[in-house]
């Protein structure tokens, strides 16, 4: 495309008037003297040319370098066939600022919307639009006013083309392009506009983006259309800024239904397809969040039913049981009724609910993603994207790629020199980004490890200053807080910070490693950088849960014979399951983690300026606000969608999990329209058909969610060994829950245990969690037929849930088709009219020309010396 500008360039050599020749005033206009203009406006100095982008600058030291490099740029600029205005920094309010307003002529945009292929409207749409429910009294409190939902009609478009300038329709040639296709088109020419002279070609210095990284310039933007509180005093503006913040960026209209039409329309359709995505992810976990809190208030009303729990607190049960330190050496005997309170937290989330929960939650997040294609596939038709992706992918081409990939190569298909990046140079940077991608893996990996050394190592400390009786309570401060609890709650506490540390590393580490790799177009580079960064935050964020999920108390072995982390000389043993399993444990890191970012992120939206100044001027009020950066969405993205793994992959432990999500993401769709109304400058309109490479991780994330929540539930949950228990181990002939506690525990005798094992505090018999032959018995301390049949159990439930959870959502994926049949008629019907419109036109054009022919070779037949006949003429031309 570098070489469409360079001919535009050249083309309009001298054709446009200097920067300082610009003041006329024209008739029937306000007047806009440096005495009394108007400065709060979005057009130049005439009030007729529409500023489409905004240039700032100061003066520095190094400033003679720079006004070069800009003198260039700007001539380059007015080449290619825009118009510029400047300000003088004596006109800004900081007295340092100067400014440089860009304005694109018909011309310019005419020629580069036919490059760009960019769809213009030909005919209003006559397709009849689908009926609503007629349930107006029920959904007119969420609705907006019409005027606001549906801003523009609806139209078949094409894309355009400058030679059939009169197929459009085009009433007005200064309103025809939006502001969002204008701005986009004038950022595509300074991406590619270079920067130096004409006789001296270096074709590193080129774009904008260069410039404004060696801080020639210190800014670029398109404009706001007005103020967000209050409209346009232009009776000729849309006051779209102040609609969308008025009808979307307040939280009291938290309940309403979104303007997509009017984002789209004014920030373009990648930031309409966001906001359209989360607003349907947000309106899904509505149904999550219902099925969770049932499945939780299920366990608060079967409290009483726990029998489990109550043997545990009876003092004639739990209160005589003594069970084996759970460290060696500096932690006591304890009484199994000490963990009375956390065996009663437990239940609340290990009930006989979370099974069917978990596969609730399998099927729903199915039901999210195949409707959401659906939902995608009507917007893509309602905002003209169907053809998109085909049209455009050879047009993303990075400026970035044609710079610094030096080879050139002929592409068959273009028939043109094309750019490349030769391949020992791309498998070198490939290895070297998945080497730096594996090395912070491994980082992370490190830090857990890190904090699971802390965990053991604490939770001696904590045992060690308890006080009381050899076999007393384990209680640290008051009744509440046991050493599990302290333990579990500080480990997760600084498993968050180091989290927040890495990501913030890490961030700066992934863009660089991208950059390397120089991917070919936008949609590559976007693709890229998710891949990176996800896998980076998958193991970052859900390491901790997938510990304490799947490891945690699985290879903890038995007195006398202890499984160490490190081996036996660290003296840190692994850790164990409270007797009512870790399943709470698991909750509680999840929490904490979750809640965490949640907040964390929400604090840092929250606490951005509030910027509201009346006197400036409109770019310099826009100046002031903050740049809305290429990774703005991206972090919006990533935000929403670790949201989603933790709602899935572990939600069984925390069937609540949906509604923190539901009240996080109705505060977070109002907080991210605040931020881009209010406190962000407008940002470059740009084009996306889909969610890109987020839907594959969701799918990705739906599929594995299946999985780990089959593990929980079987590995983590006590729910199977409690079931094995009732229906095959119960005493006497009616199925009960009473004798499971001590049917869970082994006995062992604390006199054969080592030295090393020994606490300081004398010798008890003791027990201990696990299912093992007794001391005396031929196969003493070895595992129990009951422990592989409740393994056997185990397994046949993960391998049958799978099952039933994937033939569900394969049916439902095949029940439910990804476009909606009444969509499929309406592309097709559109397709057909938008050919035969073209075709109708090609002919009255074809027609009219050879009138025109006719009728001039009729005029001309008498006086030639030897003219055929009239008729014979006419034949001819027809």
């Amino acid at each position: 495309m570098s070489n469409t500008l360079d001919s535009q360039i050249e083309g309009n050599n001298g054709s446009i008037n200097s920067i300082t020749d610009r003041g006329t005033q024209l008739p029937g206009h306000r007047e806009t003297d440096k005495f009394g203009q108007n400065r709060d406006t979005v057009y130049f100095k005439d009030g007729v040319r529409h500023i489409d982008f905004v240039l700032s600058y100061v003066d520095d030291k190094d400033g003679d370098k720079k006004a070069e490099r800009r003198r260039e740029f700007e001539a380059n600029l007015e080449k290619a066939g825009l118009e510029l205005e400047a300000e003088d920094k004596s006109e800004s309010g900081d007295r340092k600022t100067y400014y440089l307003k860009i304005h694109a002529p018909w011309e310019v945009l005419a020629t580069y919307a036919d490059v760009l292929k960019i769809k213009v409207p030909f005919k209003a749409s006559d397709i009849p639009k689908a009926q609503e429910v007629h349930l107006e009294w029920l959904t007119q409190p969420f609705r907006l006013p019409d005027n606001i939902m549906m801003p523009e009609p609806d139209y078949f478009t094409a894309p355009f083309d400058k030679s059939k300038v009169d197929f459009f329709l085009i009433d007005d040639k200064d309103t025809f392009f939006p502001p969002s296709t204008r701005n986009r088109i004038v950022y595509y020419i300074l991406t590619r506009c270079p920067y130096y002279k004409e006789d001296c070609k270096e074709e590193d210095k080129t774009g904008i983006k260069r410039l404004l990284n060696n801080g020639t310039y210190t800014s670029a933007y398109p404009l706001h259309d007005c103020k967000y509180w209050k409209k346009a005093e232009d009776m000729q503006c849309d006051s779209e800024r102040y609609h969308l913040y008025r009808y979307w960026a307040r939280f009291l209209c938290f309940y309403k239904k979104q303007p997509l039409n009017l984002i789209k329309k004014y920030y373009g359709e990648k930031i309409g397809i966001y906001f359209a995505w989360l607003g349907f992810y947000t309106e899904m976990l509505f149904f999550a969040a219902v099925m969770g809190v049932i499945c939780f208030v299920y366990g608060v009303l079967s409290y009483e039913d726990n029998i489990t729990s109550k043997e545990i607190c009876d003092p004639e049960i739990g209160g005589m049981i003594v069970m084996c330190p759970l460290c060696d050496k500096k932690c006591r005997y304890w009484k199994l009724n000490s963990t009375c309170l956390s065996s009663w937290q437990s239940h609340l989330f290990d009930n006989e609910g979370t099974v069917f929960f978990a596969m609730f939650m399998g099927i729903w997040v199915t039901l999210f993603l195949e409707f959401w294609k659906r939902r995608q596939a009507r917007l893509e038709y309602e905002w003209d994207l169907v053809d998109f992706e085909e049209e455009q992918q050879q047009l993303q081409i990075r400026p970035e790629y044609e710079l610094k990939c030096t080879g050139r190569r002929f592409n068959r298909i273009t028939q043109e020199m094309e750019p490349y990046l030769p391949f020992p140079s791309k498998c070198a940077r490939f290895c070297l980004s998945g080497a730096t991608v594996l090395f912070w893996t491994c980082l992370i990996v490190a830090c857990i490890i890190g904090v699971i050394a802390y965990r053991l190592a604490v939770y001696a400390a904590f045992a060690s200053v308890m006080k009381d009786s050899p076999t007393s309570k384990i209680q640290l401060v008051g009744s509440l807080i046991t050493p599990q609890l302290a333990t579990s709650v500080t480990a997760s506490c600084i498993n968050f910070v180091i989290i927040l540390i890495l990501n913030f590393l890490y961030e700066h580490v992934a863009i660089w490693i991208t950059d390397m790799e120089i991917p070919k177009t936008h949609l590559e580079y976007e693709n890229k950088l998710t891949m990176k960064m996800f896998m980076f935050q998958f193991v970052n964020y859900y390491s901790s849960c997938f510990y304490v999920a799947f490891f945690k108390g699985k290879f903890v072995g038995y007195p006398g014979n202890y499984s160490y982390m490190f081996g036996k000389w660290s003296m840190l043993r692994n850790e164990e399951c409270a007797p009512g399993g870790c399943l709470i444990e698991l909750t509680t890191q999840l929490l904490i983690v979750m809640a965490g970012k949640q907040m964390v992120g929400n604090a840092q939206e929250a606490l951005l300026p509030l910027l509201r100044n009346c006197t400036y001027s409109r770019w310099e009020q826009d100046h002031d606000l903050q740049n809305f950066s290429q990774y703005g969405l991206f972090y919006e993205y990533l935000e929403m969608v670790i949201q989603f793994g933790f709602i899935t992959l572990f939600v069984a432990s925390f069937p609540l999990a949906p509604l923190l999500a539901l009240f996080n993401n109705i505060l977070e769709v109002r907080v991210d329209a605040w931020k881009l109304t209010t406190q962000f400058r407008r940002p470059v309109a740009a084009k996306a058909r889909n969610i890109g490479a987020w839907k594959e991780i969701l799918n990705v994330v739906a599929i594995l969610s299946v999985v780990t929540n089959a593990f929980i539930v079987a590995f983590t949950s006590d729910m199977i060994p409690r079931l094995v228990y009732l229906y095959a181990y119960h005493p006497g002939n009616k199925a009960t829950m009473r004798g499971y506690i001590t049917n869970s525990l082994s006995f062992y005798n604390i006199s054969q245990i080592p030295e090393d094992n020994l606490p300081e505090h004398g010798e008890n018999p003791s027990w201990y969690r696990d299912y093992r032959y007794p001391p005396g018995h031929e196969k003493q301390y070895t595992h129990t037929m009951q422990f592989w049949h409740i393994l056997a159990a185990k397994l046949a439930f993960i391998v049958i849930m799978e099952h039933v959870v994937f033939v569900v959502k394969f049916f439902v994926a095949w029940l439910i088709p990804d476009v909606p049949v009444g969509i499929k008629s309406h592309i097709k019907r559109e397709r057909f009219l938008v050919q035969e419109y073209l075709h109708n036109y090609e002919v009255e054009k074809l027609k009219m020309q050879l009138s025109q022919s006719c009728s001039l070779a009729t005029e001309t037949a008498p006086l030639l010396p030897s003219s055929p006949s009239k008729h014979r003429v006419l034949s001819e031309c027809i």
